[in-house]
C-alpha cells in the first residue's frame, strides 16, 4: 500500500490541542479547512469582500491568539462561526448606511452558459442579495447560518447568544420576508 494511502487528516479537535501547544503547521491546516467557509458568510452578512476578508483575518488571529479559551476543542467550528458572526453583526450595527451591491462582487453558480439563463440567475441572485440587505443582521444571520451552512437551531443559538426558539423565529420571519420579496421568480 502506497504511504499517501496511509496517511490521516486529523480531527478539529486534535489539530486544536495542537495549535494550543504552538503547533503553526496544526493552525494553517485549520485555517485552510475553514477560511473558505468563513469568508463566504461574512461576504454574504457584510455585501463586502474587503470587509468580510479583513474580518476573516481578525477572527483567524483572535483565534491563534485565544486558542486557550476554547473549552472543547472539538467546538472549534463553532467558535470560529460565532467570532466571525459576532463580528460582523457589530460591523452591521456600527454602520451609518447599507454599502452598495457590487453585482461582480457576489459569487454566482453557473450551470448552464446560455446568455439568458445567465441574465436570469444574475437576476435572481441580486433580487435574493437585496432582500438579505432588508433583513435584520440578527434574522441575516441565522438565515444565513442556517440555510447556506447548514448549521442547527442550537449551534446557531450558541452562535448568535440566543436560544432556539428564538432562532426559529428569526429564521421563519427571514424565510417569510425572503419569500414575499422573490415571489416574482418562482
Amino acid at each position: 500500500m502506497p504511504e499517501a494511502a496511509l496517511t490521516i487528516t486529523p480531527d478539529d479537535a486534535t489539530l486544536a490541542a495542537r495549535v494550543r501547544d504552538g503547533d503553526i503547521r496544526a493552525f494553517e491546516q485549520l485555517v485552510l479547512r475553514y477560511e473558505g467557509q468563513m469568508f463566504r458568510l461574512a461576504s454574504r452578512m457584510l455585501d463586502d469582500r474587503a470587509e468580510a476578508q479583513d474580518i476573516v483575518q481578525e477572527v483567524f488571529l483572535t483565534a491563534w491568539r485565544r486558542i486557550g479559551q476554547l473549552q472543547d476543542d472539538a467546538a472549534f467550528a463553532g467558535w470560529l462561526y460565532r467570532m466571525t458572526t459576532n463580528r460582523c453583526l457589530n460591523l452591521l450595527r456600527s454602520r451609518q448606511r447599507p454599502a452598495d451591491i457590487d453585482p461582480d462582487a457576489t459569487e454566482s453558480p453557473r450551470t448552464e452558459t446560455r446568455p439568458e439563463h445567465a441574465v436570469q440567475v444574475n437576476s435572481q441572485l441580486e433580487a435574493l442579495t437585496v432582500a438579505l440587505r432588508e433583513l435584520t443582521p440578527e434574522q441575516r444571520a441565522c438565515w444565513l447560518l442556517r440555510e447556506v451552512h447548514g448549521r442547527g437551531y442550537e449551534e446557531i443559538g450558541e452562535i448568535v447568544g440566543a436560544n432556539a426558539t428564538a432562532v426559529r423565529g428569526r429564521i421563519a420571519r427571514a424565510r417569510a420576508q425572503l419569500a414575499e420579496v422573490m415571489k416574482p421568480w418562482r
